[in-house]
């Protein structure tokens, strides 16, 4: 099974990420988002943050997680390579994630992502995995 698949949408930019559980699939939306902005691979994991998000629900939560990573990189700089999760109920994940400072000529560019929303935004339980949608504005 892919981490994620990106979603053509016109104006906007998505993700379709999958999991085994949901640990799994914020981990891959979150791995899904910042290849939207740069190639995973030129990113080398120097420094750590620990992150903490809210929300009323699941697909809340999910979109909470995903603009305070979207804040990180545009208050900082920072960009994500890789993270774990400490804690994680269906309002509260609490997790670690290590990178670095963003640099235009080492990472390329790639997408300015505005914010995670909640158009067409869902979260759903298959037979053996978990998938979401999350569409950004750009």
């Amino acid at each position: 099974m892919n981490r994620y698949e990106l979603i053509d949408i016109s104006g906007d930019a998505g993700v379709r990420a999958f999991g085994k559980d949901l640990g799994d699939l914020f981990l891959n939306a979150a791995a899904g988002m910042y290849s939207l902005i740069t190639d995973p691979e030129s990113v080398t994991p120097r420094k750590s943050l620990e992150i903490k998000a809210a929300g009323e629900s699941p697909e809340g939560l999910l979109v909470s997680w995903l603009n305070e990573l979207i804040f990180h990189f545009d208050a900082y700089g920072f960009i994500g390579k890789e993270i774990r999760i400490h804690e994680l109920h269906d309002t509260l994940l609490r997790a670690t994630v290590t990178g670095e400072d963003f640099d235009s000529e080492r990472h390329g560019g790639g997408l300015l992502i505005k914010a995670a929303t909640y158009h067409k935004l869902k979260i759903e339980r298959r037979e053996d995995h978990w998938e979401a949608d999350v569409i950004f504005d750009i």
